[in-house]
């Protein structure tokens, strides 16, 4: 614990206004200089809530409650003496004086000043943009507004297309409105990207459904006798239906307390200050963050340059030389679940620069270098594909190994390359947040003995800011310790040191049937004899299911050991949802269903109380059903002809389908037929991720194939198979294996790459990137799959016959068996007590959870302590 002084009229005394990530990195720059054991340090705040994540602020509608955004360890604070005002910002300051005045009435003299106010978000001055129903996005609480308000609502309208504007519209999409986005500039993200990636992620938003109008700006809010929004006018003349509109079209700063009490502000706004960040007419007060105009004539709105402002401050005044001169503008983000990054000069403004480009539109893809005349990477945009993002940008500057086209192909496309980042020269900066290069972190391993990703994180601070250079850290911590002839543990956890590769060749090779078993003889030898761990157990129940038929064990996740090392949704057979309920997903083959059996759909939600929704991969989703209930439906369910779609498990999910030549002018082959016959045959194969798969009619690929775990095209001569593709939140276009393939070929060649996925991959690794990691890669696969270069084909397609011969529906199983149906009740102490807190509230004619109960009780995680699952 730091001393921190008693407070007397000699302590010098740090007042910081605001208190947002800025300051928050602030205060730990002012700890670390030992400067809050020798200086009284008063924050004061204008939110009624600490220091909080505001990069990763549209993650509370994914979940995430405001303390978990919180970036504010209390005992830090009250560790270092500082005297946190929450809720009472400055209202003036008396430079002559040196005091600050809060709205409280607290007056604070000090010696120091740092302004840390940030940003406002700026509302374009139009009628009615005041009206009941328009809400700006900045704070938790300008969330918790719109979340409030969009129950009664049904379709909102988000103003401004940028980073901000897009993660909005998402938030709408989430709260169940029709989202509609209105950029005035040309395209999406005008800052960021060019017109190229513009298009790119214009495509990919509007397939989410979203609509995008650009190219058009907003003349007026339409409001109703009520004062309540109803609509918008646009600048091309169309108007918009809307319940709802959100501004996000930009920041200002938010320097009026600087204008009061006389300070230097830029012409468009900023508080003046110099290198140091001081204010260039007072040095005693210092402004950092988006609220400060830097030397170089730009006011920086990310995080990064605020953080290295932060840095400046504390550093300066500590009597330490430290300078801000400017700072690195490159980006990476998740927008609605598509990676956007530009790093460097992206739009080559630099003189006789050439672009080096990739573009596939059908999957969203935009991949553009910019290189100079001597070939230097100068910068460059990426959308829908960003893996490679960390390593391209500490490249900028220099010429790299490669050449830059073989840099924007996709893996398994031409002659790509994936550069690692041991390639990269030792000045690279690795960590553009804290301003980290490659150098540092290495000597983090070489010279302090880090040893692991949290270790390096902690000696360098690498790593704890925005987070997009984690992975290339881990592979520089690894790559360092090898080099230095230390062993990498590359064990699948604390329990097992082999991989998973290795654990199922020795239960494949040995016929070894329990988790106890493997333990006990192959496990560590701290770990022999335990319960083994969270990531161990599910991983071999999961390698066991897979093998079962080849080593005599039991394929039934809920039989004996089995059913104990399953995670929450195995061991109830369905999928826990956010209330502590759980949904039911029947297996529709191929997305085809006849009448009855939608009928029988339909009775058992209703009858039940469910909320139904069609999902993506076409099958109906059934929410909001009590553990109790989950055997009682199933029941019906099985009794219809249905039986489990696997949905919790991590196995084949859907193969969906278009109609096939069956129906449409277009298709060449019966789509329908394959994906049933796909989805029957692989169906309850487990494996190390879920798998998805689809069955496209003809080449117009409605059915979205290529970003599918494996994907089948249909030919005038018969199929394409593609590998490797993933539409989730890293999209990767699939892989073309083998073409122009019969049935009988087309089947062979899924069977041998599915088991050859299954025995290779490591725990909880999709297709998509199995095949980027697989030394080799597509070429090594096709390798293996199509021409048996290892000599295994014949195996991995014993293994798949055994799978489908053994097969067993384990709803049916489980309803079947009195022993397995005890463990069906929210409490085991009190069978026939339901669970409180899982309850529900009528929403656009069905139900929703009852959220406000839960918030109040205990929540799903503190049910499951006394629960049955346990």
């Amino acid at each position: 614990m730091t001393a921190t002084p008693e407070a007397t009229e000699a302590t010098p005394t740090i007042v910081l206004v605001g208190h947002g990530m800025v300051g928050q990195r602030f205060l730990e720059a002012l700890a670390e200089r030992g400067l809050t054991a020798t200086h009284r340090v008063v924050v004061l705040c204008e939110e009624p809530r600490p220091a909080y994540d505001r990069v990763q602020l549209t993650s509370y509608f994914a979940g995430r409650s405001p303390e978990d955004l919180s970036m504010t360890d209390m005992q830090f604070i009250e560790d270092h003496g500082i005297e946190l005002h929450i809720g009472d910002p400055a209202e003036t300051v008396d430079r002559e004086a040196r005091r600050v005045t809060a709205r409280s009435g607290l007056v604070v003299d000090y010696d120091v000043l740092v302004l840390a106010t940030g940003s406002y978000p700026f509302v374009p001055p139009v009628p009615g943009k005041d009206a009941e129903g328009c809400f700006v996005y900045r704070t938790i609480e300008d969330l918790l507004a719109i979340e409030e308000y969009a129950k009664n609502a049904q379709v909102g309208a988000v103003v401004g297309g940028g980073l901000l504007g897009l993660e909005a519209a998402g938030a709408l999409k989430g709260l169940g409105l029709t989202s509609h986005i209105v950029e005035f500039a040309p395209r999406l993200m005008p800052v960021q990207v060019d017109d190229g990636g513009g298009a790119a992620l214009l495509r990919t938003i509007e397939e989410m459904g979203l609509s995008v109008h650009t190219g058009v700006g907003t003349q007026e809010v339409v409001v109703g006798e009520d004062g309540a929004v109803t609509g918008m006018k646009l600048s091309d003349g169309s108007e918009l239906a809307t319940d709802l509109v959100v501004f996000s079209a930009g920041v200002r700063p938010r320097d009026q307390l600087a204008r009061d009490c006389g300070l230097t502000v830029g012409e468009r706004g900023g508080i003046t200050v110099d290198e140091q960040c001081r204010t260039v007419n007072d040095p005693h007060v210092f402004a950092i963050g988006e609220c400060a105009l830097a030397s170089d004539g730009r006011v920086y709105g990310l995080v990064a340059p605020g953080y290295e402002q932060a840095e400046t401050a504390a550093a300066t005044i500590a009597a330490d030389e430290a300078a801000f001169t400017g700072a690195d503008l490159s980006t990476k983000l998740k927008l609605l679940g598509v990676d956007v990054a530009s790093f460097g000069d992206a739009h080559g403004t630099a003189e006789d620069c050439l672009d080096v480009v990739y573009s596939d539109s059908r999957s969203g893809l935009y991949k553009k270098l910019v290189i100079g005349r001597d070939g230097t990477l100068l910068g460059g945009i990426l959308v829908g594909d960003a893996e490679a993002y960390g390593t391209l940008k500490a490249f900028t500057g220099s010429v790299p190994p490669v050449s830059p086209e073989s840099l924007v192909l996709p893996a398994g496309a031409g002659e790509s390359v994936q550069l690692g980042p041991s390639a990269l020269p030792d000045d690279a900066i690795v960590c553009s947040c804290h301003n980290v290069s490659k150098g540092t972190i290495r000597g983090a391993v070489t010279d302090h003995q880090c040893v692991t990703v949290p270790e390096v994180k902690k000696c360098t601070k690498a790593g704890t800011g925005c987070g997009s250079c984690v992975k290339v850290l881990g592979q520089l911590v690894n790559a360092e310790l090898e080099a230095g002839g230390i062993e990498v543990d590359k064990g699948l956890c604390g329990c097992f040191g082999q991989t998973r590769e290795e654990l199922y060749e020795i239960v494949h090779a040995l016929r070894i049937s329990t988790y106890q078993d493997l333990l006990d003889k192959h496990g560590r030898e701290e770990a022999r004899g335990g319960d083994g761990c969270e990531v161990c157990k599910p991983a071999v129940g999961s390698i066991i299911a897979s093998l079962a038929p080849a080593i005599g064990a039991s394929g039934y996740v809920l039989d004996g050991e089995q059913a104990s090392l399953q995670d929450t949704n195995d061991h109830f057979l369905a999928n826990l949802q956010k209330n502590g309920s759980y949904s039911v997903v029947p297996r529709i083959p191929g997305g085809e269903i006849a009448p009855e059996k939608l009928i029988v759909i339909g009775e058992i939600a209703r009858d039940f109380g469910l909320y139904t929704k069609i999902t993506g991969g076409q099958r109906i989703d059934m929410f909001g059903a009590r553990v109790e209930q989950l055997p009682l439906i199933w029941a019906r369910l099985v009794d219809a002809g249905f039986e489990s779609g696997h949905a919790y498990g991590k196995s084949l999910r859907t193969v969906k389908s278009c109609v096939g030549q069956t129906w449409c002018r277009y298709g060449v082959q019966d789509s329908v037929r394959m994906a049933i016959d796909l989805e029957l045959r692989y169906r309850g194969l487990r494996s190390p991720h879920k798998l998805k798969s689809a069955v496209s009619g003809c080449q117009r690929e409605c059915a979205e194939a290529q970003s599918k775990d494996f994907g089948v095209i249909a030919t005038a001569n018969g199929w394409n198979l593609y590998v490797g593709g993933n539409g989730g939140a890293t999209p990767r276009h699939a892989d073309l294996l083998a073409q122009d393939l019969s049935d009988a070929e087309l089947i062979r060649l899924i069977d041998r790459f599915l088991m050859f996925y299954i025995r290779t991959a490591d725990r909880l690794e999709r297709t998509s990137t199995w095949l980027e990691r697989i030394p080799g890669g597509l070429d090594h696969v096709r390798d293996v799959v199509v021409h048996d270069s290892l000599g295994i084909c014949d195996e991995l397609e014993k293994l798949m016959l055994a799978h489908v011969a053994y097969y067993r529906d384990e709803w049916a199983e489980t309803i079947n068996d009195p022993e397995k149906l005890a463990r069906f009740v929210s409490f085991v102490n009190a069978p026939d007590t339901p669970d409180p807190v899982v309850a529900f509230v009528p929403e656009r004619d069905q139900m929703k959870p009852d959220l406000p109960l839960l918030s109040i009780g205990m929540r799903p995680a503190d049910v499951l302590e006394g629960s049955a699952q346990r």
